[in-house]
C-alpha cells in the first residue's frame, strides 16, 4: 500500500530527525535521497552532521533532479522506503539551476520556472506511487518566517509553499514539527 509522509517545520525545528524515526518505525529497506550540495563549509559540515545522525545500514542517493535514473540503481530497487531530505533544498537547487536573472525577468519565465519544477515534483510522487514504496519527504515550512526583501527570496518562497501545498495534498499524513516537537496535522 501506498504511504507518503511529509515532515514540515521550520529551520531546526526536528524535522529530519522525526523523518528518520518514521522511517524505523516504518520498518525495511531504506534509501535516503539527499537533496544538499555542499557549496560552501557551512553546508558541508551539515551535511557531515545529517550523514552521522543517519543509520549506516541506509544508503544514500544523492540527489535533487532527473528522478526516473534512480529507477535503475540497485539501493532504490532494493530499498521499502523513501526518504528524501530535504524538498525546500530541492526547490532552491532547481532554481538556482536556472539561468534567469531574477531581478529582470519577467513573470512568464518564473512561472515557467515553477513549471518545470513542479515536474521534477510530479516525477518524484509518480515513481513513489508507482513503485509501491513508502515515502517520507522533508520540507520546510516557508509561510510562517520573514517576507523576503529580494525578488529570488520571494520567488522561492511563492514556489516552495506551492510545492509543499501540493505535496501536502497527495500526502496520508503531513506533521509539522517546533521545537522537536511533532503535531500529526493530517
Amino acid at each position: 500500500m501506498n504511504s507518503l509522509i511529509l515532515i514540515t517545520g521550520g529551520a531546526r525545528s526536528g524535522k529530519s530527525s522525526l523523518a528518520e524515526q518514521k522511517a524505523v518505525e516504518l520498518g525495511g529497506k531504506v534509501v535516503y535521497i539527499a537533496t544538499a550540495i555542499a557549496f560552501d563549509e557551512g553546508m558541508k559540515d551539515r551535511i557531515k552532521r545529517h550523514k552521522l545522525d543517519r543509520p549506516k545500514k541506509w544508503s544514500t542517493i544523492e540527489k535533487y533532479k532527473d528522478f526516473t535514473s534512480i529507477l535503475s540503481y540497485e539501493d532504490f530497487k532494493k530499498s521499502d522506503i523513501i526518504l528524501l531530505d530535504c524538498m525546500t533544498l530541492m526547490v532552491s537547487n532547481l532554481i538556482l539551476d536556472s539561468s534567469l536573472d531574477f531581478d529582470t525577468c519577467s513573470i512568464e519565465a518564473i512561472n515557467n520556472l515553477e513549471k518545470e519544477i513542479f515536474k521534477e515534483v510530479k516525477q518524484l510522487l509518480d515513481i513513489i506511487f508507482t513503485t509501491n514504496k513508502k515515502a517520507i519527504i522533508v520540507t520546510n515550512e516557508v509561510g510562517m518566517g520573514l517576507v523576503p526583501s529580494y525578488k529570488m527570496g520571494s520567488i522561492f518562497r511563492d514556489i516552495a509553499g506551492r510545492v509543499n501545498q501540493y505535496i501536502a495534498s497527495k500526502a496520508n499524513e503531513v506533521y509539522l514539527t517546533v521545537s522537536g516537537i511533532e503535531m500529526k496535522i493530517k
